[in-house]
């Protein structure tokens, strides 16, 4: 097996782990004595619905969002497409029909949610005297300003009529029982797609300090809402009393499906982290650092071997190019090792999609930055200018594998062999 298709063949298998066709079935619970409402928004929620309708022989009715190009055909229930990461008027009508389908219920009904990363831009549901242009303008800063996902999400709870909780507080009396696919580091269940089944324990207070951070400025009738809004609803509010959140899929599961693929090819599998953050292209001369140690000194493992990480990272955008964050983290990588022989990576979103573009990722090898000259491209300039997109289209190294259906955030293959 070439070094490119262990690679493929590792992030297949991380990719796969989370599939909802395989994580939703063995966690539905038991059919309740009054209604079934269906309910759901993220990347991943389109196929949890056909899942969820594949195994459930009971009358099924509701509504799911999910990103444009990610809905799989089912029968019982809706299943919608919106915009992520900035969201939509779609977003806003299907987020409108989620709040309604929870309301009036009773201690007899079961409220089914199906939760997975993305959900936070395709619940799109500004609080009161907040636009979906407003939202939409607040979005784009975060997404700029090289905020965690953590922090993102607090922001826009406090902006959102449905998350933060809010979605349990309106489907109170009622069972509640949430089916998460996890796309945060640590998977924190209030910060997949910010939470709208979950207690939570941030603030406005907590909101305004993160817009203040990076610097963002707020049209001045969302700096009011965020100041006078009412609290989330927080840890012991009787509103949870009937609400169960399970993980069926987290990164640490793909990271370690990934790692049995390099096992099982003789490669000794090194994991450094589901939950890694921080600017791209720094993280990316961490894992440089350690790959020439290990191509080097054997240290802390010799090679052949794989450095496998998830997580999250962020840009913060100053140049005017296209990419995401994992390219950014390969082209820092590539600068960084400058052709430094049996390394190669691969870096790639899990939902098929790396920031807002048409591919997951990218991969380098010894002769990236070599192809790349030869090409009459440069690194340094692409990477200044926050173009990495670019750059890996031009040498034909992008991984393109289309939408995968599920979403358990980034995963980084960087393998060392001993050729």
């Amino acid at each position: 097996m070439s070094p490119e298709e262990l690679l493929k063949a590792m992030f297949k298998a991380g990719v796969d782990a989370a599939l909802p066709s395989l994580c939703v079935p063995p966690h539905l619970p038991e059919r309740p004595k009054g209604r079934t409402v269906i309910i759901g928004a993220g990347k991943a929620s389109g196929a949890m619905a056909k899942a969820l309708e594949d195994a459930w022989d009971g009358p099924l009715d509701g509504v799911v969002v999910t990103r444009y190009g990610y809905r799989l055909p089912t029968e019982r229930l809706e299943v919608v497409e919106a915009a992520h990461p900035v969201p939509d008027a779609a977003g806003r009508e299907a987020a409108q029909r989620i709040f309604k389908a929870v309301q009036g219920l009773t201690e007899d009904d079961l409220v089914l949610a199906l939760i997975s990363g993305g959900g936070s831009a395709l619940l799109a549901a500004p609080a009161d005297g907040i636009s979906l242009e407003d939202k939409q303008a607040v979005n784009k800063a975060l997404l700029a300003s090289g905020a965690t996902i953590s922090e993102m999400n607090t922001v826009r709870k406090h902006l959102s009529a449905i998350k933060g909780g809010r979605l349990a507080r309106a489907a109170y009396p009622a069972q509640v029982v949430a089916l998460m696919i996890s796309d945060v580091p640590g998977d924190d269940a209030s910060i997949i797609a910010s939470g709208p089944t979950v207690p939570d324990p941030s603030t406005n207070a907590d909101a305004i300090a993160i817009v203040e951070k990076y610097g963002i400025d707020l049209p001045a009738n969302v700096r009011q809402v965020l100041e006078t809004i009412d609290e989330t609803p927080k840890p012991g509010d009787k509103c949870f009393d009937r609400v169960e959140n399970i993980m069926i899929a987290t990164p640490q599961a793909s990271l370690e499906a990934a790692a049995a693929v390099a096992r099982d090819a003789g490669v000794t599998p090194v994991i450094l982290g589901d939950s890694i953050e921080g600017e791209s292209r720094d993280v990316a001369l961490v894992h440089a650092g350690i790959a020439r140690q290990c191509a080097m000194r054997g240290q802390p493992v010799e090679p052949p071997c794989v450095l496998i990480s998830g997580g999250e990272t962020t840009v913060t955008l100053t140049g005017n190019g296209k990419g995401g964050p994992n390219t950014e983290f390969l082209l820092s990588m590539a600068i960084a090792l400058d052709g430094m022989p049996n390394i190669y990576a691969l870096a790639g979103d899990t939902d098929g999609v790396d920031g807002s573009e048409d591919n997951a990722g990218a991969l380098i090898y010894p002769d990236t930055l070599k192809r790349a000259e030869a090409a009459g491209i440069s690194a340094k300039a692409m990477l200044a200018n926050n173009d990495p997109y670019t750059f890996f289209k031009g040498i034909g190294d992008l991984l393109e594998t289309g939408p995968t259906m599920t979403n358990v955030n980034d995963l980084r293959l960087v393998l060392i062999t001993n050729d």
